[in-house]
């Protein structure tokens, strides 16, 4: 005995029970009831009618089996090196006080004066001697477009 299933409702349809619905491109369909039928002409989506067996298996019901859930793993956090420094300077600077980051900020600060003191003080050697130039002339003009008008 060959037990066919309801395009529609999904419910089963025994031997010479229910209508059989051939559509145009030759695709058949399986009804249990008019009422099936019906709403499948009217073209219902199964999805959204609550007594469907496609609406249940969607919306989760009837499934008594499957009472234990999934256990979802924790995340491990890890703590890694960034570039340029590794967990330990890392971990350094986090156990460090706020005077002592301040000390090193000042001392960073003098030192950065300092060498910008030193280069200025080279750069202002050097200087060049003005050198003796006749009138004025742009590179455009030097070019000489247009021919000097």
């Amino acid at each position: 005995m060959k037990v066919e299933i309801d395009s529609f409702s999904g419910f089963r349809v025994y031997p010479s029970k229910g209508k059989l619905f051939v559509r145009g491109d030759s695709k058949v369909f399986r009804f249990s009831s008019s009422k099936n039928s019906s709403l499948f002409l009217q073209r219902k989506n199964p999805r959204k009618i609550a007594w469907t067996q496609v609406y249940r298996r969607m919306h989760k019901k009837g499934i008594t089996e499957e009472v234990a859930k999934k256990r979802s793993r924790r995340t491990v956090k890890h703590q890694r090196g960034i570039v340029g420094a590794d967990l330990a300077t890392i971990a350094a600077k986090r156990n460090q006080t706020a005077a002592i980051r301040n000390q090193q900020r000042i001392s960073a600060i003098a030192k950065a004066k300092t060498e910008k003191k030193e280069k200025e003080s080279k750069k202002a050697k050097p200087a060049r001697a003005p050198v003796a130039s006749g009138p004025r002339v742009s590179k455009q003009q030097m070019k000489g477009g247009k021919g000097g008008r």
